[in-house]
């Protein structure tokens, strides 16, 4: 099934949503990290889409609503709409519609968007969504008011209870957290995958080359870095992937303020400047310190790397299994 992903304008009435989104069951959200919570959604979307003959659709947001409302308060993302939308085909999602997030938008009352979005738009005759769903003007909408719109319009409805893990509910504000202190393992379990960040390959200061570990460092990077530290990770570049060790933090060995994310791909030699890289960030190596000396500093940077051959090798076996 091709991924169908299509940006909409409010300003139309009815909202001209393309007829192979229509009919069918829908899921709202932000959906950013695609973790387990979302998971369920979608499982229980793409249930109640086979049940009902129709698309299973994904309606989510060209950028977050904070972002318009309380730009300084705007959580950074864990994922790009490309990513997104790959996350989502893979998960089985035909459908995904970008709604653009703005002032008419966010001041739609809940049964304003009800009505307008889903009832006139989409012609939904399935909704799923989690326990902590809001929507509509101030966010004045929950579960128990689409329990009311959705008996009167005729749609059924399916609240998926949250994902739980070691305690607490699964959420992209705690991934985030997690991502912040380093935590990549926790994040990761959460995620049900390894992180992935991409960025342009950019100038630097050359000091990887000389010390015999060329690195390509990173700018332009539109979702959350990890926290400071040295990370065994997988490159993606197109069609190819390798091994890569990842500086992320300040090179303090040699006094630098800035912090900056410094890729060494274990099994190329080629001039990345100006290219993309993806990285995945599989397994947190150690913290970022200073050397005493270089000699140090190149000691470390070699066993750094043979621990990334060895946990990029034992990763991939236990994916192929």
């Amino acid at each position: 099934m091709l991924l169908h992903a299509v940006a909409v304008s409010l300003s139309s009435s009815p909202i001209p949503f393309p007829p192979e989104t229509q009919g069918g069951a829908v899921s709202i959200g932000n959906f950013d990290g695609v973790h387990a919570g979302h998971q369920a959604i979608i499982a229980q979307l793409l249930r109640q889409a086979e049940q009902i003959g129709g698309p299973a659709v994904m309606l989510t947001f060209d950028q977050h609503p904070v972002r318009i409302l309380r730009p300084e308060h705007a959580p950074p993302q864990l994922l790009w709409p490309e990513r997104k939308q790959q996350l989502l085909r893979e998960l089985g999602v035909g459908e995904v519609v970008f709604l653009p997030t703005d002032r008419d938008l966010l001041t739609l009352t809940p049964r304003e968007f009800f009505r307008r979005v889903l009832v006139e738009g989409l012609r939904v005759r399935g909704l799923v969504e989690g326990t902590s769903f809001r929507f509509g003007r101030n966010r004045e909408g929950n579960t128990d008011v689409l329990q009311e719109l959705t008996r009167e319009f005729g749609v059924r409805f399916e609240v998926v209870p949250s994902h739980v893990s070691v305690d607490a509910v699964v959420s992209s504000s705690r991934i985030r957290n997690l991502l912040a202190e380093g935590a990549l393992a926790e994040a990761n379990t959460l995620l049900t995958r390894p992180h992935r960040i991409r960025g342009k390959v950019v100038p630097g200061a050359g000091r990887g080359r000389e010390l015999g570990f060329p690195t390509a460092n990173l700018a332009s990077v539109p979702v959350l870095v990890p926290g400071d530290g040295v990370y065994a990770g997988l490159a993606h570049r197109g069609d190819q992937r390798g091994p890569a060790a990842v500086h992320v933090g300040r090179n303090l060995t040699f006094g630098e303020s800035q912090t900056k994310i410094e890729v060494h791909l274990l099994d190329t030699h080629e001039d990345l400047l100006g290219t993309w890289l993806e990285i995945d960030f599989i397994e947190k190596l150690r913290e970022v310190r200073a050397f005493s000396s270089v000699e140090e500093l190149r000691a470390q940077i070699e066993r750094d790397v043979n621990m990334v051959r060895s946990i990029i090798h034992r990763w991939h076996g236990k994916t192929n299994r």
